[in-house]
């Protein structure tokens, strides 16, 4: 049988609440970390409603801190969120019945854990119900909200620390919570172990352009065993 749209959207907010006891902390440390290389406290939370990811968030605030140039900072702020172009085609299926505004808002909401709290649905076996999609609005919506509310409490937070705490942990502590959990085959193992050894032999290059050699050195190799093995 399946749920109405409020059974769906209030089940989408029960599925993602329990992530975000691990959200709020990263959202807390990143107002910290904004602050602490420059960004005003309005540029904070502003880039937290607009670009709303945290790990390249991490990395914005990060390059701003270098005075990288700006299209260093797009390229490797792009490359590092093309994973959801690969959320976005897993779910495209499920939504070509929906109008382009649901799509927009969608889209918009898709993070990590809202796309985790979404295969977990389906791995489990609930009928999928013509109102599906309410499940996926409600699972974003409570991630945007904890986000936006632990963002401003480390905006706050950042007001009252000195500037100098080394705070840089944050971002590497989100990647290793993103990517290991999805390590599942001998390709993945691969590519991780690559691009870490090319992270750590890159990690002097100006503007973080190691993060992106890594990347792709990683992708590379992946795509090699998987080519491999077929």
């Amino acid at each position: 049988m399946s749920r109405s749209a409020t059974q769906e959207f209030w089940a989408g907010v029960r599925a993602l609440a329990p992530l975000l006891v691990g959200v709020a902390p990263f959202g807390m440390i990143y107002g910290v970390l904004a602050l602490a290389n420059g960004l005003t406290p309005a540029a904070a939370l502003a880039m937290s409603s607009i670009l709303f990811a945290g790990s390249a968030q991490f990395l914005f605030c990060q390059l701003v801190g270098v005075g990288a140039p700006a299209t260093v900072i797009v390229a490797e702020v792009g490359l590092l969120n093309l994973r959801h172009a690969l959320y976005s085609a897993a779910l495209a299926p499920r939504l070509t019945h929906l109008p382009r505004r649901w799509k927009l808002v969608l889209a918009y909401l898709l993070t990590d854990e809202a796309f985790a709290a979404i295969s977990q649905r389906e791995a489990d076996g609930q009928p999928a119900g013509p109102d599906r999609h309410w499940f996926y609005l409600g699972a974003g919506l409570a991630l945007w909200g904890g986000w936006q509310l632990s963002t401003a409490v480390g905006v706050l937070l950042g007001a009252r620390l000195p500037s100098d705490w080394p705070l840089d942990f944050a971002l590497p502590l989100t990647f290793i919570a993103i990517v290991v959990p999805l390590i599942r085959d001998r390709a993945m193992v691969l590519a991780a172990v690559v691009a870490g050894g090319v992270a750590l032999l890159a990690v002097g290059l100006p503007f973080k352009l190691g993060l992106l050699a890594a990347a792709l050195a990683g992708m590379a190799a992946g795509w090699w065993a998987v080519d491999k093995a077929r």
